[in-house]
This record gives structure tokens, C-alpha cells and sequence, in this order.
């Protein structure tokens, strides 16, 4: 079957009473999650959603979500999740564009989907927990699962929007059931015994595709955490016996500031993907927790892994590590021809797992896969070994005086510092070099530094030409949904 939400049924008929959700004392099993899909997917009918619709979840990580995403999926509609924090405007641009024909939102929300709803002329339905399963106990379950075939779409994911505005990456049931299922046998090595930590917005494709549809295809239960705070993700993995953790770089950064005596020895993986992870933070996390992280890379549109630290191979710390099975990489120089042994090159991609295109944008799906590859914007080497080290965003290269800076060769160094919590590297503007490099700095709590210092210790470690002139102490750094630095919202302080 080709509807990634046949992971789902053949879970729930290989283990019905197998805990599929945790959310703190809640408990629900594959048979109990499997019935409430199929009631989904009848009230979608119900309320006029046809195969190939659109239809928005706007919640966070609670079961809900959960539900309404394999019951859109039954339904052979597509899911287009949204973050639950969008504004009304934000809302509408979203539902407009994907063309929408529902918006589900959590009860607990400002109200700003509903008004977001109202002006693309799309029905809102509000969804609180008992409400909801009252909602859903009215429709008699849909036996069957929608027919799709691999290149149908699934899920309408929006990207940040770091260009323009958000395009929609249209990844389709063949991509997503590609990636879920190496994932699960070859990458994260998931089984029906393993517990996994769901702090990762599902609306994001990390959560969604690595934590949730992944341990759904191996029958394993995901606990999951609405938002990430330190200690109620160290609690949660302490209290259900967790035995696999995934997240993004600030979030290692901020389990390892954090104070506490959690009992977690049961880990026996933790991914990291979204962004580098510092070594210094990576190394700190092992030592204190006791569990390797093993690092990837993945986009939106790769579905998203294309790249792993495969736990059956030598790790490298620092690196991505080779493609995934069926996948392939390349690293193009600007003419898009393969860069020489060693050197630096733009990381392209193909394979099954690539996006379909942009929704409704042609002009922008050729520029971005113009021969196949899909080009990502990510600037890597690779070694020897065949391992691949990102070495930074295309654009966020600095060019200073004529010389190229990678900021995450600077911000490697300022890690070393031990006052150093989190560190990132921007070019501003200069008459005379063209950019000049800045820092923004977190220092961990208690710690004190200079600027004047921080600067001296890099200037110690790097080239004349790569030292920050200006680094400023903040006490945060500004992130997105997913914990990932948002480097164009850092200004220099006022």
C-alpha cells in the first residue's frame, strides 16, 4: 500500500495494546490511535474533504495531531500542518496558497487561525480533547484506507520562508514511506521496545517523519513533550524509560546547561539534525549523559533525511555522514559541475525522497532542482572516508575583503571557550571590506567573559582575516519552531 498511513494499520493489527502515545498520565494504544484515525477520516468526509484536498492542522505535539494527521492521510487528502503560533495573516497567506479546504486548530490557541480562516474563507474547527473524541465517536470508522499511489502528495510542508515567502514543499506517500522505512530498519535501528522522546514540533518534518512516523512503523511509543523545556523532557525520559532522544543543536545546548539528577540511563541514542551541532556541545552531551549522538542532515524537501552517521559505521563527530540507502550526493561548484576531491561545493541531492516540486510554483521547483539534483543551499567538503562535513549555508557565507568566511569555523572556536553556551557568527555591513564578521554570544549561566576577551581567543585560533571585530553578549539567541538559530533576526544591540 502505497498511503504512508498503512504504517499505522499494519502497526495496530501486528500489536493493538502496544502503548502508540504517552502524554504524561494519557496512554493511548495502536488499536485505540487506529480506530480514532478511521473516525477521523469519516469526519472529514462528512464535512465535504475529497481525495487530493487540503487540510491544515494548526496544533502542537498532543495526540490530536496525531490522529487528524493519519486521519487525513485515510482519507487520501493531503496534511499541510501549520505552526500553531502563526498569526492571522501569516494563517491566511498559508490556507490561501496551499488552497486549503479545512483548518484544525487547538482550543488553547489565540484565535488568530480562526481569524486567519475567516479571511481565506476556510471552515475552522476548534479541537479540545474531549469535545474532539465526543466529535469523533458520532462517525462510524471508514474500514478502508485511500488508495494513493507513490507519487500522489501527502504532506504540504511550508518552509521558513528565509528567501521570500513560505513555499510549500509537496512531499508525496512514496517519499515519505522511503524515508520512514530506512529510518526505521537502517538509520534509528527502531523496534517495537524502544520509547521515543517527541519534544520536536510534528509540524516540522524532523518530529513528524523521524520521531512520530518512524516509531509508528516499528510499533515503538512515542512520549511526547507540547514544548521543549529541559526538565520536562529530562522528566519525561526518567518517568517512561526513554530509550531514543532527537533534537536540534540548542536544544543539547540547553539539556546540558540544565541542572538536574534525571535518571537517564535507559537512552540508548540520541539524533541530532536542523543545524550543525557544535563538537564542543556534542562531546559535553556524551560525557554528561552517558549516550552517543549520532548526527544527519536532511531538508523539508528531502522528506527529509538524506544523510546519516549509520550506527553499524565508524561515527565522526562534526560530520553528517553518508548518504542513505537509495539516495545519492554530489558537490557542485557554481557551473554545477562536481567540485574536485576535498574541496567545498554546494550539497545537491537525488532521490526517492525528494520533494515533487514547490506547490504551484514551476519557475521555482526548476531553479531549485534544475537537472534532477536538488540544489540545498548547504556548502560541505568531503573526507577521504566518504563522510560529509557541512561546512555552511550558501548564504551566509561572509566574504570579507575578498576573503570567503565560513561562520561555522568561528563559531566551532568560540564553543571552545568555557563561558561559551551558544554562539553565532553574522556578516554586517562595511564600507571598505564589504562584510565584516560579528558574533552573537550566550554565556552559560553563572559564567563570565568579555567581549574583548571572546575576541582575543578567537583571534589566538584563527587567521587575522576571521576573527568577529564586533561580538555582542545577548541573553538569548532568537530561534524558529523547530529550536533552530534564526540568524537573520540577529541584530546588534541597541
Amino acid at each position: 500500500m502505497a498511503n504512508l498511513a498503512g504504517f499505522l494499520v499494519d502497526t495496530a493489527q501486528r500489536q493493538p495494546d502496544r502503548p502508540a502515545l504517552r502524554l504524561g498520565e494519557r496512554i493511548v494504544a495502536y488499536a485505540e490511535l487506529d480506530r480514532a484515525t478511521a473516525r477521523a477520516a469519516a469526519l472529514l468526509r462528512a464535512e465535504g474533504v475529497r481525495p487530493g484536498d487540503r487540510v491544515a492542522l494548526m496544533l502542537p505535539n498532543v495526540p490530536e495531531f496525531v490522529v487528524l494527521y493519519y486521519g487525513v492521510l485515510r482519507a487520501g487528502a493531503v496534511v499541510v500542518p501549520l505552526n500553531p503560533l502563526l498569526k492571522a495573516r501569516e494563517t491566511e497567506y498559508h490556507l490561501t496558497d496551499s488552497g486549503a479546504s479545512l483548518l484544525f486548530e487547538w482550543h488553547q490557541a489565540p484565535g488568530e487561525g480562526a481569524q486567519g480562516a475567516a479571511a481565506a474563507g476556510v471552515r475552522q474547527l476548534a479541537v479540545e480533547p474531549a469535545a474532539f473524541a465526543g466529535l469523533l465517536s458520532g462517525h462510524e470508522p471508514l474500514p478502508d484506507v485511500a488508495r494513493t499511489d507513490d507519487e500522489d502528495v501527502a504532506v504540504l510542508l511550508y518552509t521558513s520562508g528565509t528567501t521570500g515567502r513560505p513555499k510549500g514543499a509537496a512531499l508525496t506517500h512514496g517519499g515519505l514511506r522511503h524515508n520512514t522505512e530506512v529510518n526505521t530498519v537502517q538509520v534509528q535501528r527502531m523496534t517495537a521496545d524502544d520509547v521515543v522522546v517527541g519534544c520536536l514540533p510534528l509540524f516540522h518534518i524532523f518530529g513528524q517523519i523521524c520521531t512520530m512516523s518512524v516509531a509508528v512503523r516499528a510499533g515503538a511509543s512515542l512520549t511526547l513533550v507540547p514544548r521543549f523545556e529541559p526538565q520536562a523532557v529530562l522528566d519525561a525520559i526518567s518517568r517512561d524509560r526513554a530509550t531514543v532522544f532527537e533534537g536540534v543543536p540548542t536544544m543539547y545546548a540547553a539539556l546540558l546547561q540544565h541542572p538536574s539528577e534525571a535518571d537517564v540511563s535507559t537512552l540508548r541514542m540520541c539524533v541530532s539534525g536542523g543545524a550543525s551541532l557544535p563538537v564542543e556541545i556534542l562531546h559535553g552531551f556524551e560525557r554528561r549523559f552517558g549516550c552517543a549522538v549520532l548526527e544527519g542532515f536532511g531538508m523539508s524537501e528531502t522528506s527529509p533525511v538524506v544523510t546519516f552517521n549509520h550506527p553499524d559505521r565508524p561515527r565522526k563527530a562534526g560530520s553528517i555522514g553518508t548518504p542513505i540507502q537509495d539516495v545519492e550526493v554530489r558537490l557542485l561548484d557554481e557551473k554545477g559541475q562536481d567540485v574536485p576531491a576535498g574541496e567545498v561545493g554546494e550539497l545537491a541531492v537525488r532521490g526517492p525522497n525528494v520533494m515533487k516540486g514547490y506547490w504551484n510554483r514551476p519557475e521555482e521547483t526548476a531553479a531549485a532542482v534544475p537537472d534532477g539534483w536538488l540544489r540545498s543551499g548547504d556548502l560541505a567538503r568531503q573526507d577521504e572516508d566518504g563522510y560529509f562535513y557541512i561546512v555552511d549555508r550558501k548564504k551566509d557565507m561572509i566574504i570579507r575583503g575578498g576573503y570567503n568566511v565560513y561562520p561555522r569555523e568561528i563559531e566551532e572556536v568560540l564553543h571552545e571557550h568555557p563561558a561559551v553556551a551558544l554562539a553565532a557568527v553574522v556578516g554586517v555591513g562595511h564600507a571598505r571590506l564589504g562584510e565584516e564578521i560579528a558574533a552573537a554570544v550566550v554565556l552559560r549561566p553563572g559564567a563570565r567573559a568579555t567581549p574583548d576577551e571572546l575576541r582575543a581567543f578567537v583571534k589566538e585560533r584563527v587567521a587575522a582575516y576571521k576573527y568577529p571585530r564586533e561580538i555582542w553578549l545577548m541573553d538569548r539567541l532568537p530561534t524558529g519552531p523547530s529550536g533552530k538559530i534564526l540568524k537573520r533576526e540577529i541584530t546588534a544591540p541597541a
